[in-house]
């Protein structure tokens, strides 16, 4: 049954927030494989090429090019084995990619180790689901807050990643950071036992609740709503991995700092991208969506005015956290924008629609950072942020009225 089916609100609630703190935790361990793809990646990519270095965030690329394919996979699977099974599967992926992938790092195998971030990213794409489950799975009143504590367990995950990957990089020197995705087997397993304690209301089914069809998927996602959310989400989302993805390489390849230093960038940037969401959801409740996600787009342009002062390390790591922070207002804000635009019976594939269309795009954008950064350095990359968060804060302000309007009438 639905959410809302046969249960009081303060059941519903209660059921909402039992899951929730389930999902947050499994997404505080499964979400800790993405900042260590990212903190070690490009720099493992980089030390596996010969002479022509531009393709060393390829494997980043794989890594994203997998949650896209994450995202259409569990929609399928979701409808057969449930939520609960997906996701479960989506970590056992990931043990089996940090396997994978270091054992290209063993022989020297850079294609190899694309494939290993691939499958690592193709869990990706089911954790990317978790949000959604938490606000398929909670009141209307709820769902802002859902999403924002799922995104809250990014803050353990935002310190497990990275400490992980300075632990364990040398664990089987000389072959660096292969003992950095051993390390996420373990972990993996782990998130397979918190998600067994899941109990998740059934998937609503093609019809709604007072017996209205689900719309055409097209006539959703043409709405003025779901296109607001869904290129603010992308907005903010490919921004954020663009200079993510390229921060370590400035940092180590271009300015000669260690390793250790650029994973700890990593780490409180990836701090940043969660910590918000304590009081994200609270934001949302009092300003609405729109003016969070038009927060985050001003701070993502702060982002790039300090990124462009100069490269010190306070540059670099000031860039990154304010990334992060422009990243969650942005992201969540977005997230609840398309949300909303769909009934509950139309979920699963709005959802898979807009995960393929978000995550195919992050994956040309991380596959870009590293060509960017090769042809044009640092500098080149902070200015791409401005005609995107701009041409963004035209369309939420476009919305404001449109939701100004409907309220008046």
């Amino acid at each position: 049954m639905s959410a809302g089916d046969g249960q009081g609100i303060e059941g519903q609630l209660r059921a909402a927030k039992r899951n929730v703190m389930i999902l947050a935790a499994a997404q505080s361990i499964l979400g800790s494989a993405a900042p260590l793809s990212f903190a070690v990646g490009g720099l493992a990519g980089y030390q596996l090429l010969g002479a022509d270095k531009s393709l060393a965030t390829a494997p980043l690329t794989g890594f994203n090019i997998g949650v896209a394919i994450g995202a259409i996979v569990v929609a399928t699977l979701s409808r057969f084995l449930g939520r609960k099974a997906s996701f479960m599967l989506g970590a056992a992926m990931a043990a089996i990619g940090g396997a994978v992938a270091a054992l290209a790092l063993f022989r020297s195998e850079f294609w190899l180790f694309a494939f290993g971030l691939l499958l690592i990213g193709l869990s990706g794409g089911f954790t990317q689901k978790i949000r959604f489950a938490a606000a398929d799975a909670s009141p209307s009143f709820y769902k802002g807050k859902a999403i924002s504590w799922i995104l809250a367990g990014g803050i353990i995950s935002a310190i497990v990643g990275p400490q992980l990957a300075i632990w364990a990089k040398d664990a089987f020197e000389p072959v660096l950071f292969a003992g950095a995705f051993i390390g996420l087997i373990p972990l993996m397993l782990a998130a397979i036992v918190v998600l067994s304690f899941l109990k998740l209301p059934e998937p609503v089914g093609k019809v709604g609740l007072n017996g209205e069809a689900a719309r055409p998927l097209r006539e959703i996602v043409m709405t003025q709503r779901f296109v607001t959310g869904l290129i603010c989400g992308i907005s903010s989302y490919a921004l954020m991995t663009f200079m993510m993805t390229g921060a370590p390489l400035a940092m180590v390849v271009g300015c000669g700092f260690s390793s250790d230093l650029a994973t700890l960038g990593i780490q409180w940037h990836v701090i940043a991208m969660f910590a918000p969401s304590f009081f994200t959801g609270m934001l949302i409740t009092r300003f609405g969506t729109e003016k969070v996600v038009a927060a985050g787009l001003v701070i993502l342009m702060a982002c790039a005015i300090v990124a462009h002062l100069g490269v010190e390390l306070w540059n670099f790591w000031s860039a990154l956290v304010l990334l992060g922070i422009g990243w969650n207002f942005g992201f969540i804000g977005a997230t609840a924008i398309v949300a909303s635009s769909y009934r509950p019976h139309e979920a699963d594939k709005v959802q898979g629609f807009h995960d393929i269309v978000l995550f195919g795009i992050v994956a040309l954008s991380s596959f870009s950072s590293g060509k960017v950064f090769s042809a044009y350095g640092w500098s080149i990359m902070n200015l791409v942020i401005w005609p995107v968060t701009i041409t963004c804060l035209v369309l939420v302000i476009l919305q404001m009225r449109t939701t100004a309007r409907a309220k008046s009438a």
